[in-house]
């Protein structure tokens, strides 16, 4: 689209070019890319960064920590911004500012400037991905939608598996600051595209936003976002954890009261009241405790406990990212035919089986055997997280796309952070300090890991139990099957 033509009212049809609108998938696609490679890429940097700037490597939890706090602070305030300024807009400052960010970061000589450019690239994420939904929702109609966000997910599955991989070759063949200068050509080609063909959709009838929720909810999810990062770790006492974690619940609990009593509160929290939403939005929190931890614990597996060397363990779980390419062209099909409800709550339950399964691996296991898991594992996943992802939708008006992608954005961010305070918790349980590199009582305790995070799972299909058989048809087509 022409960025000099007038913006889209949301209540009216867009006439998007079709060339646009098969390109918008894949716009949106890439920035969920970028966005998601940059939380697991640095990781495998850490002792290189460290000691390039001549800092600890405990000092590096502060670069990683704080752009997790900035996407926790900004996410909510996306969908508002969008409303306001336009979804082409809002999307194009984003990639501008993560492009920036890296940019800064790649030149950094210091911690301190590393960090600071850390939140800048996470104020630019924030953006991304919420606001990519939403302008995926106002293009696609709900009978389209299932498709478009099918194929957007995947990056977000591919990323982690890649990032490991990515940042260790980087390390290892190049320079660290080349993890950021990759950002730079892919965000200045995004922008291109953004203003060639990205729609600019707002609100006509803009709300004030309201500041004393946006303080109230950012430090309070911040907080929270801080208090799980160093879960589990002696920076602090367990009365100064358990003091901000207790100020982080009252500054949300605050929130939730402050939002009862305005018309029009930063997040619409009565979106709650819709059904399908509700079981979306907390089916997808509960499910990512156990599934958000797995991530974390099989390169512990493969590496310390089965001996694998980096570049191997990332090739064990690379199969992940072609079981969820493959089921890609499935997804419409499967959901058409049985609903939302009977796929949520059969594959939730698969893939808490499957997380049980990885507690057999062990050194005798063939590496045929885990390349099957890690296919299946990954094909269910990218079913669940599309399915989920789309429920969000079904039965929400337009006037409150922005709200319900915010408010599942920043759901998606608290529960990723949960899973891994989780996993590393059990590991930490599970694994005793005295078994030193022994590998045996390594992968004993991430084999127990690996059961409770499957039991969590599998405990989590009780949240989709409370949807109805035709919720979602709209988007699965699946009332239409059944009424022919």
């Amino acid at each position: 689209m022409n960025p000099s033509k007038p913006a889209i009212a949301p209540s009216q049809e867009p006439t998007l070019p079709e060339a646009s609108k098969r390109l918008l998938p894949w716009i949106v696609a890439v920035a969920f890319f970028m966005e998601s490679l940059d939380t697991t890429i640095l990781n495998t940097a850490v002792p290189a960064i460290s000691a390039a700037l001549k800092v600890g490597p405990l000092s590096m939890k502060s670069v990683l920590a704080s752009y997790t706090l900035s996407l926790a602070v900004f996410i909510p305030i996306s969908g508002w911004m969008a409303d306001r300024y336009g979804t082409r807009k809002v999307f194009a400052s984003a990639i501008g500012l993560f492009t920036l960010g890296s940019l800064l970061c790649g030149l950094s000589s210091s911690i301190h400037l590393l960090v600071a450019f850390r939140v800048l690239q996470g104020c630019g994420g924030a953006m991304m991905v919420p606001v990519g939904r939403l302008t995926l929702v106002r293009t696609f109609a709900k009978s389209e939608l299932l498709r478009a966000m099918s194929f957007v997910s995947i990056p977000a599955l591919i990323a982690p598996m890649l990032g490991p991989i990515a940042g260790g070759l980087i390390v290892g063949y190049f320079h660290w600051r080349l993890i950021f200068f990759l950002n730079i050509p892919i965000g200045l080609a995004g922008l291109v595209l953004v203003y060639m063909h990205l729609p600019n959709f707002l609100e006509k009838d803009v709300k004030p936003l309201d500041l004393v929720g946006l303080i109230l909810f950012g430090s309070g999810v911040a907080l929270l976002s801080y208090v799980l990062e160093i879960f589990g770790e002696h920076a602090l006492s367990s009365g100064e954890i358990s003091g901000l974690l207790a100020l982080s619940i009252f500054l949300l609990a605050g929130y939730v009261l402050h939002a009862r009593g305005l018309p029009y509160p930063l997040l619409q929290l009565k979106l709650f009241a819709i059904r399908t939403f509700r079981a979306a939005v907390s089916g997808s929190f509960f499910t990512r405790l156990g599934m958000g931890g797995v991530p974390f614990l099989l390169p512990l597996l493969y590496q310390v406990g089965l001996g694998y060397t980096p570049i191997q363990s990332g090739l064990l779980i690379m199969p992940q990212a072609m079981g969820a390419m493959a089921l890609k062209i499935a997804m419409q099909r499967i959901l058409t035919r049985f609903g939302y409800r009977a796929v949520l709550i059969s594959n939730t339950l698969i893939i808490g089986l499957l997380i049980l399964a990885f507690a057999t691996i062990g050194v005798h296991t063939p590496v045929w055997l885990i390349v099957v898991q890690a296919f299946a594992y990954g094909a269910f996943s990218s079913l669940q997280y599309t399915s989920m992802s789309t429920l969000v939708y079904a039965d929400t008006t337009e006037a409150q796309t922005s709200s319900a992608s915010s408010i599942a954005s920043t759901v998606q961010q608290m529960s990723i952070s949960f899973g891994v305070a989780i996993a590393g918790l059990t590991t930490a349980y599970f694994v005793p300090s005295s078994s030193g590199s022994q590998a045996a009582p390594i992968i004993h305790g991430l084999h127990e890991a690996f059961l409770l995070l499957g039991a969590l799972t599998i405990l989590s299909t009780i949240v989709f139990s409370g949807l109805r058989s035709g919720d979602g048809a709209d988007v699965s087509q699946h009332k239409a099957i059944h009424a022919g």
